[in-house]
């Protein structure tokens, strides 16, 4: 009976998980419904918009042709015109010439022959005076009509070879892709800022230039982030935990025009923006307290961050986007604390580069050495925990980070030894002279 009773429970713990399983499976079914239902939306959705877009385009290009051929059409009337015009007024001038000859000699045909009817008697007066007039005028001189092979004779010159090349032109005009040639491959989040990756899905497009844009997606308005040739870009002033939307699109080789945008993709940072520390009497910070510029202060000593927001793990980068007069001093880097009183972060429980690109572990120099560090050059920290509580070996610390140090295209791999655990570090910069400007992301 034992066993009897035990079936049942079993049973019973079997029918809960079938159902369990039942409705999980459920759940993942309605959301592939919903994922099919959003990709019905989007073809549906980029048809229509498309139609729109190809019946506006070739209304325009009707009206524009047609506008195109009135004023073509006035501008050869107003030719014909100005021809006719032109030519026309010498046979005018002409025929002024001739009708004043015509009725010149009329007058003189009926002044002759009344002279003649009067006879030689009395009147002989009046054929005197007719003689004499009659002298006068010279009746051989007779003017230019031009010939008809001389005046113009207007035609119009029409080549219909020009329906060909239009046509030619039209049948080729436009194309439809079922998708755009670029799309967004990954976001990835970092203090204050994502890195949008994109990548070519066309493989027969060819891009010169891509563009990238953001908007919150509170806003109905995109912004140009970057254009250029790269296929990444950090987008910088992210407020954490606020959804963005980013579209990519790209321009052809040779070509004006920019191609459709990507499927829009969102991305957030749930990473608090690395700041430095305000009020710090030798450096002047920008709005988002992400840009400090060394100033003409005499004040020397380290900026640091305003708070411990490099956490093991991920990736810190500093841009220097102005130079000063570089001192072997100056410094770079993160730490485990803040300490005052000391002009470099070339000190004890810190690791920096120098402006000249000299490498400094807990203040003493390392043998490898990076390019020195000039206008645009960009220098990246990934520190990663090796090991976790104390170690019985006599090198003074007992917590080991792995550290890499990049710049210019070279890198620095090293131990970092840590008198206490530590998460989180701040970072910091020193500089001697003014003018040094520096980006944190």
């Amino acid at each position: 009976t034992r066993g009897m009773e035990l079936e049942p429970e079993l049973m019973l713990q079997e029918a809960r998980e079938s159902v369990e399983a039942a409705q999980s499976y459920r759940r993942e079914l309605s959301q592939r419904l919903q994922g099919l239902r959003e990709a019905r939306r989007q073809i549906k959705e980029s048809a229509s918009q498309t139609r729109d877009v190809l019946k506006q385009h070739f209304n325009d290009l009707k009206g524009t042709l047609a506008k195109l051929l009135d004023e073509r059409l006035v501008t050869l009337l107003q030719e014909v015109d100005t021809i006719e015009q032109e030519t026309i007024k010498p046979l005018d001038d002409c025929q002024k010439l001739i009708e004043h000859g015509v009725n010149t000699a009329e007058d003189l045909v009926q002044e002759g022959e009344l002279a003649i009817r009067g006879g030689i008697g009395e009147q002989n007066e009046k054929l005197w005076s007719f003689t004499k007039k009659a002298s006068h005028i010279q009746l051989d001189s007779l003017p230019e009509v031009p010939l008809l092979v001389d005046v113009p004779c207007l035609s119009a010159q029409l080549d219909d070879s020009i329906l060909n090349i239009v046509k030619d032109h039209i049948f080729k005009h436009g194309t439809v892709a079922s998708r755009p040639p670029v799309q967004i491959e990954e976001l990835i989040e970092k203090p204050g800022g994502i890195i949008v990756r994109w990548c070519k899905v066309d493989d027969d497009f060819t891009a010169q230039d891509y563009r990238l844009q953001f908007r919150k997606c509170t806003s109905n308005h995109f912004e140009d982030v970057y254009v250029g040739s790269e296929t990444e870009f950090i987008v910088l002033h992210i407020d954490p935990n606020v959804d963005y939307q980013f579209r990519v699109c790209a321009r052809g080789d040779g070509r004006q025009e920019w191609s459709p945008w990507s499927v829009p993709q969102i991305g957030h940072s749930t990473l608090v923006p690395h700041e430095w520390t305000a009020g710090f009497e030798g450096y002047s910070l920008s709005s988002r307290r992400n840009i400090a510029l060394r100033n003409d202060a005499e004040s020397s000593g380290v900026l640091y961050s305003s708070a411990p927001t490099y956490f093991c793990g991920q990736t810190l980068t500093f841009r220097v986007e102005t130079v000063g007069q570089p001192d072997r001093r100056d410094s770079i880097g993160v730490c485990a604390e803040k300490q005052n009183g000391y002009d470099s972060l070339q000190r004890d429980q810190a690791v920096c580069i120098s402006t000249n690109g000299a490498v400094f572990v807990n203040g003493k120099e390392m043998t490898n050495q990076l390019p020195a560090v000039t206008s645009g050059s960009t220098v990246t920290f990934d520190v990663e925990a090796v090991t976790l509580g104390s170690t019985n070996n006599n090198e003074g610390g007992n917590f080991k980070l792995r550290v890499t140090i990049s710049s210019n295209n070279r890198e620095v791999v090293f131990d970092w030894l840590l008198d206490q655990s530590c998460g989180s570090l701040y970072f910091g910069c020193s500089f001697f002279y003014p003018g040094w400007k520096v980006l944190v992301f």
